[in-house]
């Protein structure tokens, strides 16, 4: 779950979208939102609901239909969901969540997307990786989706990385804490297609070097490994990680011993990554968003060059 992010402008676009008629059936009438939006907010007494936490937050009208055509556990704690969604109109920026809207199910769900836009583009599909909570939205995908499950999602968030082919050439750095590895994943995702299409076309943006820290409690909390993996390895001098866990008990397996430190990530690991051309995106547990953005100003990093997302 979500809640608002500090954005940085520039290369950080956002939009609020505009308001489009139902025209196919696969997209709510705005009726039927205003009436689902409105009992969620009245029926659930929470304050820290998604849809009163984001209420300020810029998010589009559109509500797209979405069926589950996967799912799978990606850790001991977390469920991965893969959805189906046709609406060509539907979009959203790498490092941005939705809306999770579920039939008979009161209260919104707020989940980041970890897959690239370039996923829906080409196969019109997004992956959540929601871990599960006494929270009714992650119940439901814990104990009760199935496949064909139909769902709604509209796109919102200020966080997001979206540079357009002109836009200078920048180096990113990722903090992630826990499942704040998931809009930090699709950033990731999103910057090895950027390498790929400037690879095969010699055009667009030139993206400059991403060094993603992931913390987590272990290894097997760590989501997403072979896939973070994988983009390491297929570009080795663009992507590099550091993998941090702060309570391993196992051993830790010759593939990831290479990548893994035991014990959280350091102010100074990250200070030696300041430079003029880089932006910093962080997001996991309020405390540690607090305390690297600080951090990062106390160092004199621009705040623009800051942008941040907390998770409750």
């Amino acid at each position: 779950m979500v809640c608002a992010a500090v954005a940085v402008p520039g290369l950080l676009r956002s939009s609020a979208g505009t308001v489009r008629t139902p025209a196919a059936s696969l997209r709510l009438t705005a009726s039927a939102l205003r009436h689902l939006t409105l009992a969620s907010i009245m029926k659930s007494k929470r304050k820290t609901d998604h849809l009163e936490r984001t209420a300020n937050v810029v998010r589009r009208e559109m509500v797209s239909a979405a069926k589950v055509c996967g799912a799978a556990n990606e850790s001991p704690s977390v469920k991965r969901l893969c959805l189906h969604v046709a609406d060509k109109d539907f979009s959203f920026k790498a490092g941005q969540w939705i809306d999770f809207f579920i039939p008979g199910v009161s209260v919104v769900g707020g989940f980041s997307i970890c897959s690239s836009p370039r996923l829906l583009e080409q196969e019109r599909m997004i992956e959540l990786a929601v871990k599960y909570a006494n929270h009714p939205p992650a119940l439901w995908i814990h104990n009760q989706c199935t496949l064909d499950s139909e769902v709604a999602v509209r796109v919102g968030g200020e966080f997001f990385f979206d540079p357009q082919p002109a836009d200078a050439s920048r180096n990113l750095v990722l903090i992630a804490g826990g499942v704040g590895i998931n809009p930090l994943l699709s950033i990731l995702r999103h910057t090895a297609d950027l390498h790929r299409e400037r690879a095969h076309r010699g055009s667009g943006y030139e993206m400059g070097t991403t060094k993603l820290f992931y913390s987590a409690q272990n290894t097997s909390e760590l989501l997403f490994k072979k896939n973070i993996l994988d983009l390491v390895n297929e570009f080795p001098e663009k992507i590099a990680c550091s993998l941090h866990v702060t309570k391993q008990t196992a051993q830790i397996s010759a593939e990831l011993k290479p990548y893994v430190t035991e014990g959280r990530i350091t102010e100074k690991e990250i200070r030696d990554h300041i430079s003029q051309e880089t932006l910093f995106y962080i997001c996991g547990p309020p405390p540690m968003t607090d305390f690297f953005s600080k951090q990062l100003e106390n160092s004199h990093v621009p705040k623009e060059h800051i942008c941040f997302e907390k998770w409750w």
